[in-house]
Formats: structure tokens, sequence, C-alpha cells
């Protein structure tokens, strides 16, 4: 063992990690103060040749060392972080046999099979369109819905239907600074599962997936899920004013909104940022049709 002359603690090898977190020193300095001192490895594993034993035996330790240490993590620990970056760097997952194992118990899903569709998806899928996100990283991905707290019962069903097409409890997120309420679920191929790609809606260009265009029903549960999401209605007496009005920046998701509003016998106003009814006969049919504000949650 070797003895650090700062703090006296026994050691391997003085590393530069450790002189660097302990003493705020670099290895340089430490043997410039304190010359003859012992540290750093005698040989560097990593730029051994591949065919060597010692490297070898390292990658080997490697698999066998734990990539944590109890409550620290790599944001935390520099131990912890360059230990996960060597692991990332020579591709060695060290949790393979604990996830194997806890995809045979069940903990752990091993498959993601594609969603039955139903009006529930379609509404979903309407839901994501307009105020959804999806995020991708590294080894999952990301659902994010976001709603106006003044909506508890959208907010609920909405709730309800990502846990219940997930399979998992959706978290509910209430921001302080805002009447925002986020919605989030992580799991794997969200995106594939939805056929709704990643990342900025603005500029996605599938628009409403094929099926739904298929059954008049699906088409209206989308419907929902998009005015649920980004509409709105306004009537003023008075002026015998009507408004029914879907707003967003995503042309494609404007033109097929317009689309199926015109399959299902309406006749909407056209504008650069919105499709609007201001018929009173049509807002009124429209706003029965998908069940504006209604919620049914089961069970």
């Amino acid at each position: 063992m070797i003895i650090c002359k700062l703090c006296k603690r026994k050691f391997h090898v003085i590393t530069n990690t450790h002189l660097q977190k302990s003493h705020d020193l670099s290895i340089k300095e430490y043997r410039l103060r304190f010359p003859g001192a012992k540290t750093g490895f005698l040989t560097i594993p990593n730029l051994l040749p591949k065919s060597d034993k010692r490297y070898r035996d390292w990658i080997l330790s490697l698999k066998k060392r734990q990539s944590w240490i109890k409550g620290k993590t790599k944001d935390t620990d520099e131990r912890v972080r360059k230990i996960s970056e060597t692991f990332r760097k020579k591709k060695i997952d060290n949790f393979l046999k604990w996830r194997q194992e806890k995809q045979k118990q069940g903990i752990i899903r091993s498959t993601y099979p594609a969603f039955k569709r139903s009006g529930e998806l379609a509404f979903l899928i309407g839901m994501v369109l307009g105020d959804g996100n999806i995020g991708k990283f590294l080894r999952t991905e990301r659902l994010v819905v976001a709603l106006n707290s003044k909506y508890p019962l959208l907010v609920d069903y909405v709730s309800y239907i990502m846990t219940k097409f997930f399979e998992k409890e959706a978290i509910v997120h209430r921001v302080k600074t805002s009447n925002c309420v986020r919605i989030w679920v992580y799991q794997k191929k969200i995106s594939e599962r939805l056929r709704i790609p990643s990342g900025n809606k603005r500029w996605i260009t599938s628009g409403i997936p094929k099926w739904v265009w298929q059954t008049r029903k699906y088409l209206i549960e989308c419907l929902k899920g998009l005015f649920e999401a980004e509409g709105s209605l306004s009537i003023h007496l008075p002026t015998c004013t009507y408004n029914f009005s879907f707003t967003n920046k995503n042309q494609k998701l404007l033109d097929d909104v317009e689309k199926a509003l015109r399959n299902l016998g309406f006749n909407p106003e056209i504008r650069s940022d919105r499709i609007r009814l201001r018929k009173k006969k049509e807002v009124f049919i429209f706003k029965d049709l998908i069940r504006f504000r209604e919620y049914k949650i089961a069970g």
C-alpha cells in the first residue's frame, strides 16, 4: 500500500483523480512537492495491445466492477463519471445480467407490441399532434403533453389514456410559475408505435396517420384530441358571433384538419395559422360530434 503524503490515507495507487478531488493538485504538482513519491499506474491498460493478457484481465475486471457507488451518481461524483465513461467507450453493459433477470420476472419490459387501433388511440394521437412532444434519448423516449390547468378533467383524462396505453403510471407535473400542467411517460419505441416522429412538431410532415382516415369514428376521435389540445370555442351572443377555431403552426396538420372537416360535411374557413368554423349551426353540430370538453373515464 502507498500512503498519500497529504492526507495520510492508504492507496494501491495514488491517482490523478484523488489528487484533483481531495487536494486540488495534479500528479505533476504532487511529484514536484514530494520528489520520489510513487504516483500513477506503472502501466496504462487501455494502451496495451488487445492481445496482451494484462489488457484482457483489465477488460474482465471492468465487467465485474459495479458502475455505481451507493448514494452517488456520475453527475455528483468524479469517480462514478469516469467509470461510466469508460464503460460507454468500451461498450461494456454491466447491467446485462441484471436486466435479463428482471425481464424474466416481468419487472422490465422486453417487448413493445403495436398499439391496438381504437378511438382512444386516435384521440391520443390527436392530442400528441396538437399539444405533445416526443423526445428521443439514448436508451428511451419521452412523451410529454402540455395542458392548461384550468381544464382539470382534461388533465385527468389524458393521464388516464397515457397510463392505459403505456401500462405505467403517467406523471402529472403542475408548473408553479404558470398555468401549465405537463403529463409525461418514458418508454421505448413511443414514436414508432404512435407513428409520430420525435422532435419539433412544427416541421413534421406525416400529419394524421393513414389508418385514422379509414374510419369515421377514428377521424372524429382524432379531431377531438386535436381540438381539445389546440382548439377554442367562443360565442358572443350580443353580436351573434360563433367561432370554433383550431390553431397550429404546422401547415401539414392544418391541411389535414381542413380535409377532415370537409370529409365530415363542414365548411371551414382557412387562415394562415388556423382553421375555423363560423356558422352557428356547424359550430354546435361539431361541438356535439366531438363531445368538446366532455370526458369519460372507464371504470
